[in-house]
């Protein structure tokens, strides 16, 4: 078995985001995913983001909705309004995870993390982290060996080769499932060696560190006297992990929360008991099954209902202000295909970052940054009613080199910025750490989200389109201002994913925008994906 498939069989055994269950076409999985059902939150922040300085701002207006829609007659148009100022905005939502089962050392990683603006990472994986040992660079004896870790991915590999090359913010989820001999849980001493290592001996100043990963979840290895039990954790957190780790550095500690119903009591009683700085959402919308058209309509705008419940969970435990970081963001936890490459895909990552904005959370990371090829024959959906070209699919946001694993025989060389990734390089020019997300309005244009903020003085909104038939003119006018000097436009659309059917993976298209008085007029084509900035 090729040790991604291993990977993805530890992690991916999962349940697909509320609401969405009762779409599975396989009646054989509905009862195990209700069982499994879930849309994991771990909360994480760094010093910064635990400070307040990139969580949502407490007493702002609610931004307006992007996704407003009038039924009035008039024509369609794009409204911003500076007065009704929301959340700060964190660069950090511009993230990937990478895993300790690919090869960090090889050749031409880092330039895709530059080009697709990425600020983040999260490190050594999902399920993995609760069976890795970072000292040795290993998994523990017995079951808690049923992945791989390839040598060459030490911590100190993956520093060098991807995140100092690549200029990225690092997350650590430490052990929490297993001790080497996987017979007990783990020993809270060694993740509070490895803060004292990073933080001490290599003076890196890592600022997220996470208890475990997805520990409500049956699919997680948990070797404690009462696995997967809210109290038991909260009290491991509280007494042992938290507190050692805290000695050996002041960065802040996150827990494992969880929205679910099916773990109905777990953050209840983790977010009164347990000791903790911040908090982490895991969001797949999609299960085993997979649809273009709730992809790109639905799967965002349900990111933001998750992250509401959470933040009511918060308060309810009185810790209202804790910051959210979502560690993991895919559109599927199944076995990935023809939509995971395709311009679908990527509309629904670029509407994901603008909800992340708008809910003022602190960092996130895509599932995943490198490290995953699929066949057609592997699993995956390569159904015809899907949008795309490709005979592969992968959880990546950069090529492997697919000629590889017997996934492919077209040959993406190796750091091939893939779709889903120019939805990031597209986010990349509307964001600008610490601005403030604003009020935005669509009139009579049911397929057009918008979202704006703050930019350097002047302005920013990334704009879709998800008529995939049809572009679009957009009048865009700003409240309050009257004129202004122009800008930029960056714009990723179908007709540029097209090309990839002939193996040619285009960039984005950056235009000029003309000075302009009263409003400026956008053109999205269909399907599509723009952002704009003006002063």
């Amino acid at each position: 078995m090729p040790h991604y498939i291993a990977a993805w069989t530890r992690k991916h055994e999962r349940g697909p985001a509320l609401g969405y269950i009762d779409d599975l076409r396989s009646g054989r999985y509905k009862n195990y995913m209700r069982m499994l059902a879930k849309v994991s939150v771990l909360l994480v922040a760094g010093l910064a983001a635990c400070s307040g300085k990139t969580a949502a701002v407490n007493g702002t207006l609610p931004v307006t909705p992007q996704i407003v829609e009038f039924t009035s007659k008039a024509s369609a148009a794009i409204t911003v309004d500076p007065s009704n100022r929301g959340a700060v905005v964190s660069s950090l939502v511009l993230g990937a995870n990478m895993a300790t089962w690919y090869d960090v050392t090889q050749s031409n990683l880092a330039p895709g993390f530059k080009t697709a603006g990425m600020t983040a990472t999260r490190w050594p994986g999902g399920s993995e982290s609760d069976i890795y040992h970072w000292q040795t660079n290993s998994l523990g004896s017995g079951s808690c060996n049923s992945g791989y870790v390839n040598p060459n991915t030490t911590f100190d590999s993956f520093l060098h080769d991807i995140v100092n090359r690549a200029n990225l913010d690092v997350a650590i989820t430490v052990n929490y499932g297993s001790n080497p001999s996987c017979d007990a849980g783990a020993d809270p001493s060694e993740a509070a060696g490895w803060v004292k290592y990073a933080n001490n001996t290599k003076n890196l100043g890592i600022k997220w560190w996470s208890i475990g990963n997805e520990q409500y979840g049956s699919w997680e290895t948990d070797l404690h006297t009462q696995p997967h039990d809210p109290s038991q954790y909260a009290q491991n957190v509280a007494s042992d992990f938290y507190p050692q780790m805290k000695a050996a550095s002041k960065s802040p500690i996150d827990v494992c929360v969880d929205v679910d119903p099916e773990t109905a009591g777990w953050d209840s009683t983790v977010l009164a008991n347990a000791k903790y700085d911040c908090v982490e959402l895991h969001y797949y919308p999609q299960g085993t099954t997979v649809d273009d058209q709730f992809l790109i309509e639905k799967a965002a705008p349900g990111l933001n209902k998750y992250l509401g419940a959470l933040k009511s969970e918060l308060k309810a435990a009185g810790r209202a202000n804790t910051p959210i970081y979502v560690g993991e963001i895919g559109s599927t936890y199944g076995t990935p295909g023809k939509q995971t490459m395709s311009i679908t895909q990527a509309l629904y990552a670029g509407q994901v970052i603008g909800e992340l904005l708008e809910n003022g959370v602190a960092r996130a990371t895509w599932w995943l940054g490198y490290g995953g090829c699929n066949a057609e024959g592997g699993g995956g959906d390569f159904d015809s009613s899907l949008y795309g070209w490709q005979d592969f699919g992968g959880y990546m946001l950069f090529s492997d080199g697919t000629v590889q694993e017997g996934c492919s025989g077209t040959d993406v060389p190796r750091g091939t910025v893939l779709p889903t990734a120019r939805a990031f390089q597209v986010a990349s020019n509307f964001i600008r750490n610490g601005e403030r997300m604003l009020g935005v309005k669509i009139a009579s244009a049911p397929h057009v989200r918008a979202f704006a903020s703050t930019y350097d003085g002047g302005y920013a909104l990334m704009l879709f389109n998800l008529d995939k038939g049809s572009s679009i003119q957009v009048p865009v006018s700003i409240d309050g201002v009257s004129s202004g000097s122009g800008g930029t436009t960056v714009l990723y659309d179908k007709a540029l994913y097209d090309a990839s059917k002939k193996n040619v993976w285009k960039k984005p298209v950056t235009k000029v925008l003309a000075a302009w008085n009263g409003s400026f007029t956008i053109t999205l084509p269909a399907w599509s994906m723009m952002a704009v900035r003006t002063k």
